[in-house]
């Protein structure tokens, strides 16, 4: 399961074990390629928290973050973010850039 996250909530939702967040907007086209490939690997993976955040709902953690463009995975570990990955991002790479954390 993908759970939506806020500001209010980011720092709370994303500081323990690894993380994904998918930060994303309602009419942004390589957002809604992104989302299936994100909703298949939370049914995949256990050892991965994976979280959404409508960045027009929630500009103020996009814009600390420094997030440009849309789709933008950004990857945390134990609070700490390990890697950002913008664009569409094909699910065998992300299992590979995930996997970089989990092993």
């Amino acid at each position: 399961m993908v759970e939506a996250i806020t500001d209010q909530n980011f720092d709370e939702e994303t500081d323990n074990g690894v993380v994904l967040t998918d930060f994303w907007a309602a009419w942004c086209g390589p957002c809604k390629m992104q989302s299936p490939v994100i909703d298949q690997l939370a049914e995949e993976r256990q050892d991965v928290k994976f979280t959404k955040m409508d960045v027009d709902q929630n500009q103020e953690t996009a814009r600390e973050l420094g997030i440009m463009a849309i789709p933008t995975l950004i990857i945390k570990k134990d609070g700490k973010i390990v890697d950002r990955l913008t664009g569409y991002t094909p699910k065998e790479k992300l299992n590979q850039v995930l996997d970089q954390y989990t092993a």
